[in-house]
């Protein structure tokens, strides 16, 4: 967006306007004006903000910007946080892939951007950063950078189970074909109902992180997830287990969270050894098609980092269309100058081979520093 066309929006917005902060848990207002918007997505509403409070600890401060009947035009989740190395930060939203304001209009779009960079700006070394699933923000404030990010890949989904084709024939049968062994050999998918099967599954989700080189998410927040949004059908773990001889074997689990019209394919455990079972392959194609079943139209697969070609093409062997993800930064921080966010250096590599031989409980303990500390 040009400058001039920026000074137009600000100048256009209606002096009935302003910014309050709000409580998405006690205000009714917020989980109203989600319903409204066909963009709204699980990560906007007040359940996983109140995940992101009690199980991360983070400070919340979201905003929403009303008119002067009290109506709500636009909302923005937000949190401080303050890490060792990272400093203090008012994130949209932290823990999360995206967040960003929702809004009406253009208006109470700028309105809302603009009062959380003055936030920042007011508090020495202070950023202000927002998760975009496109570029929407571009030129809405005068030092408000955007940047590409990373690809998450999107399967849109039809209106029936019975019309969900997964990429080209060949494709879609080499899918139902992974799918079909996986069943042969006696593996079957299920949705966890206990809190015993969500620690069952963390294991496996830490061998995968450690085999990854990923730091793992504290369970406390798994814990208070499955508490808060399983219960609303807003998360769902689906378990992939083999019987044998009478015996049942977890190979596989994935957490899926989904609200409005998407579906996000968040977090996943697997033992690497039962991979010729296909576990994840029978996960996805259920996944897939209760989405389709339940009315949901996208199917998010998540984002995958620099030069990752081997998730790339899993994710596109799924249908998922590439779509930039972007992060906005207020004011522009020196790593964007850089060029160290996206960092992929020999270092790197060395460390990430160093983390794949750390026994199980030490990458727990480390995860969980991480977490505090970042």
């Amino acid at each position: 967006m040009k400058a001039e066309q920026r000074h137009r929006i600000m100048a256009e917005v209606d002096a009935s306007l302003r910014i309050v902060e709000i409580d998405p848990q006690t205000d009714r207002r917020w989980e109203a004006f989600l319903t409204k918007l066909p963009d709204s997505l699980i990560y906007h509403h007040p359940v996983w903000l109140q995940v992101l409070e009690e199980g991360c600890g983070f400070q919340p401060v979201h905003l929403a910007c009303e008119d002067a009947h009290g109506q709500v035009r636009g909302i923005l989740p937000l949190f401080y946080a303050r890490g060792f190395f990272t400093g203090r930060r008012y994130l949209s939203l932290p823990r999360t892939p995206v967040g960003g304001p929702l809004a009406q209009d253009k208006q109470a779009l700028a309105l809302l951007v603009r009062a959380a960079a003055e936030r920042a700006r007011n508090e020495k070394n202070t950023l202000f950063q927002v998760k975009m699933m496109s570029n929407a923000l571009d030129g809405l404030l005068e030092g408000f950078v955007g940047v590409p990010w990373r690809e998450t890949y999107v399967l849109k989904l039809p209106d029936s189970p019975d019309r969900l084709r997964i990429g080209n024939p060949r494709n879609h049968a080499r899918i139902k074909w992974a799918v079909n062994k996986a069943a042969k050999l006696g593996v079957e998918v299920h949705p966890a109902q206990t809190e015993t099967e969500l620690r069952d599954w963390y294991r496996l989700y830490l061998e995968t992180m450690r085999s990854i080189a990923v730091p793992p998410r504290p369970y406390q927040f798994f814990e208070v997830a499955w508490k808060r949004l399983h219960p609303l059908g807003f998360l769902r773990l689906l378990l992939a287990r083999q019987s044998v001889a009478g015996r049942s074997r977890l190979l596989a689990g994935s957490l899926f969270l989904m609200f409005g019209k998407t579906v996000f394919y968040a977090f996943s455990g697997w033992r690497r050894e039962e991979m010729s079972l296909r576990p994840n392959d029978g996960i996805q194609w259920r996944a897939i098609q209760d989405a389709c079943a339940q009315g949901f139209r996208y199917y998010d697969l998540g984002e995958v980092t620099k030069n990752n070609r081997g998730l790339a093409q899993f994710k596109s062997s799924w249908g998922g269309e590439p779509q930039w993800l972007y992060r906005y930064y207020y004011p522009s921080p020196r790593e964007l100058e850089t060029d160290i966010l996206v960092s992929e250096s020999r270092a790197h590599e060395i460390a990430r081979a160093a983390w794949r031989r750390l026994p199980l409980p030490l990458t727990r303990l480390l995860g969980q520093l991480a977490h505090y500390y970042f």
